[in-house]
């Protein structure tokens, strides 16, 4: 009997075995079956708040996970997302949102009134064009799915605003934003299509697919309309290196590749599994500390735009004019509402020999003048090779610090840590957006200029498109005259996709939504 009761425990034993093993096997088989999205991208973000930082890279990862009241379409009209509707009153003082009902975070709970207001006075006090333009104003609820804003002076653009995709604003549960620090947001949840689930420093950020997301029934357009989960999970792979982002979509490890550099289109035009995407990547530029050094001075800032030939600094970074532009305005010619042909002489400008004369009178004595730039935007460090040995050829002593992009990202902001930086700006849609062009937000090397600023204020309250324009203009004008920043040109960027990658698109950044993977 005891020889038979232990052969029962050992059949029993195996039995178990056999159907753990069988569970594990089924596990295994049901996560094979998921669809996984690999994406290489180029820089590893500053931050997942979307408040916190206008950083390109958290704008591009974040927007999956967070969702704003409105964005754009494909032709930069303000459109509702997380709203049925909007209006503005008739003296332009109110803009009254009617919010979607049955909107669930990611943590199940529906987004109300609170949530959209404690979000908005967040964004609205540490944004920087929140801080420039709604400081005196107030997002209010009227009800559980009703909330106004009310300013202080009428606003034309506020719209435009708030549809912002650069350093937007993000709509987070109430509790999220109550328990903030000044680290900023903790826990990363939205309403967006996709579920934050991980980040591993310096690796990758992990997200899955929102299984609740409601999307609104009209087809995408732009940032707007369906933008539906089509894969299980994403995987963003912070890969700084673009040989190894090349390497790692030609050998299959990645489906979507960022930022691939011109001199390498070669290998992806003769690779019949990959396709090339061509986006406006933006415009490049040199920042100048004008807080404090030699930069103060105006002629100082002549001598650095007639000393650098742009068309050779930008040669250097995109190869060919195929993948970028010598332009003057600070809106392109995608931008016909806004685009001119003000300071246009000055831009084209290129006299080595007038700079030296400017930069004796500016008082150069022979400093060192240090120079920010960081390899995980290879383009921006290209630029600044060629920016350092035009400069030095003028008698510019430059020290070129390389650093990574988050630190970077630190130092461009303390006005003791440089004399210039090189810097890459995303499109804007509108000019409050030239973050340069403003004294009152203290960013892109600190202007104070108080005739751009009035300008400004003149702009926004605008009455008609001709007059703003008209504005505009003036506004260009006086920047190629003061030059807070120098720009280089325009440049597109290039974003490579595997064969088997569906639906993707870029607008204002990659999307990852509408993307689907077949093998």
């Amino acid at each position: 009997m005891r020889k038979i009761g232990y052969l029962l425990f050992i059949i029993l034993l195996l039995v178990g075995c056999a159907t753990e093993g069988s569970k594990t096997e089924q596990e295994g088989s049901e996560k094979e079956t998921e669809s996984t999205l690999k994406v290489a991208y180029h820089v590893q973000p500053p931050s997942f708040d979307p408040h916190f930082t206008n950083a390109t890279a958290t704008r591009d990862l974040s927007r999956n996970v967070f969702e704003t009241l409105l964005s754009f379409d494909e032709n930069y009209d303000v459109k509702p997302v997380l709203v049925e509707d909007f209006e503005e009153s008739e003296d332009g003082l109110e803009m009254t949102f009617h919010l979607r009902k049955g909107i669930k975070f990611h943590n199940g709970e529906e987004m109300t009134a609170d949530d959209v207001v404690a979000s908005m006075e967040r964004w609205k006090n540490i944004n920087t064009q929140g801080v420039a333009y709604f400081s005196n104003s107030t997002f209010e609820k009227v009800d559980d799915y009703t909330v106004v804003l009310k300013m202080d002076k009428p606003l034309t653009i506020a719209k435009y605003i708030l549809a912002n995709p650069n350093h937007f604003a993000g709509i987070m549960p109430k509790e999220i934003i109550d328990n903030v620090d000044e680290k900023g947001v903790r826990e990363f949840i939205g309403t967006g299509p996709f579920k934050y689930i991980d980040w591993v420093q310096d690796q990758y950020i992990h997200l899955v697919k929102n299984e609740d997301y409601e999307p609104i029934p009209s087809p995408t357009n732009g940032l707007v309309g369906k933008r539906e989960p089509l894969v299980d999970n994403v995987y963003i792979y912070f890969v700084t290196d673009s040989t190894t982002r090349l390497n790692g979509i030609q050998t299959g490890e990645y489906d979507i590749a960022l930022a691939i550099p011109t001199d390498n289109i070669a290998n992806v035009e003769n690779d019949a599994n990959l396709e090339q995407h061509l986006y406006p990547g933006g415009f490049m530029t040199i920042i100048l500390n004008k807080r404090h050094g030699i930069f103060t001075h105006e002629k100082a800032r002549q001598a650095i735009n007639m000393a650098v030939n742009k068309e050779d600094a930008l040669t250097a970074a995109f190869s060919s004019p195929d993948y970028f532009s010598l332009e003057h305005g600070l809106l392109s010619k995608n931008y016909a509402n806004w685009y001119n042909d003000a300071g246009k002489e000055v831009y084209e400008q290129y006299d080595p020999e007038a700079a030296k004369k400017l930069l004796k009178e500016a008082g150069y004595n022979g400093e060192t003048l240090r120079m920010l730039t960081t390899r995980h935007y290879e383009d921006q460090y290209q630029v600044a090779v060629v920016v350092q040995q035009q400069l030095e050829e003028i008698g510019i002593n430059v020290d070129l610090q390389v650093y990574d992009w988050p630190t970077l990202s630190e130092l461009k902001e303390d006005d003791q840590s440089h004399e210039l930086h090189i810097m890459g700006y995303s499109p804007v849609s509108d000019p409050t957006k030239l973050y340069f062009l403003d004294s009152r937000l203290n960013t892109a090397g600190w202007s104070d200029n108080s005739k751009l600023d009035n300008l400004l204020d003149e702009l926004i309250v605008a009455k008609t498109d001709k007059e703003a324009k008209e504005i505009f203009t003036d506004i260009q004008k006086e920047h190629w005259d003061y030059l807070p920043i120098i720009k280089l040109g325009d440049y597109s960027r290039v974003t490579v996709t595997r064969k088997g990658v569906n639906g993707f698109e870029f607008f204002e950044g990659p999307t990852v939504w509408d993307v689907s993977k077949t093998e």
